[in-house]
């Protein structure tokens, strides 16, 4: 079922979004002409929990949506992160001011596998403590916030967390944390 890639074109080439155009030939022989495929880096989320069990989350503006949302920690992962593990503790001290005792793997997820590249590791941290303050990007302004998993829950049921992929990485970890019940 896969496809041969005949020639691939960049159109549009930055620092973490690289857009190209191919033309693939199917294994029955049809050409698919063009097929726009987006480059990001791979992605990686957690579901932070403190020592005394809260869940820390984070609120910021996205641009795209136009809005104020409430999401996991996380980011990308930078050529200088030695693996997924290290960059997503990278991500949750800049970007919360936590350190973590745990961080358990759960899984990897594709926000599209159709139209992009790569993927989003997901992870469970816990025994997180404040140790130091947020060091943000320029272009970052986030607010931390502590729930408790019912809390989160009810944020889950009223639909009040909008970004899929998180609300994926909620699911496997709720179930890890053995909170959620099918």
């Amino acid at each position: 079922m896969k496809w041969q890639t005949l020639s691939s074109q960049y159109l549009f080439n930055d620092l973490w979004f690289k857009v190209r155009k191919d033309v693939c030939k199917t294994p029955q022989g049809k050409i698919v002409d063009p097929y726009y495929v987006y480059e990001f880096p791979p992605w990686v989320a957690a579901v932070p929990v403190t020592e005394d069990g809260k869940i820390i989350m984070v609120r910021q503006y996205r641009h795209a949506l136009g809005e104020v949302c409430i999401e996991l920690p996380g980011g990308c992962v930078d050529p200088t992160d030695k693996d997924n593990e290290a960059a997503i503790r990278r991500e949750l001290l800049e970007e919360t001011g936590y350190s973590f005792s745990s961080v358990k793997p759960l899984g990897k997820i594709s926000a599209n596998p159709s139209t992009n590249t790569n993927l989003m590791h997901m992870f469970l941290a816990t025994g997180g403590k404040k140790t130091s303050e947020q060091s943000l990007d320029h272009n970052e302004e986030i607010e931390v916030e502590l729930y408790s998993v019912a809390e989160v829950k009810e944020l889950l049921r009223e639909n009040k967390i909008v970004q899929a992929m998180h609300v994926t990485c909620f699911l496997y970890g709720l179930g890890e944390l053995d909170e959620l019940k099918y």
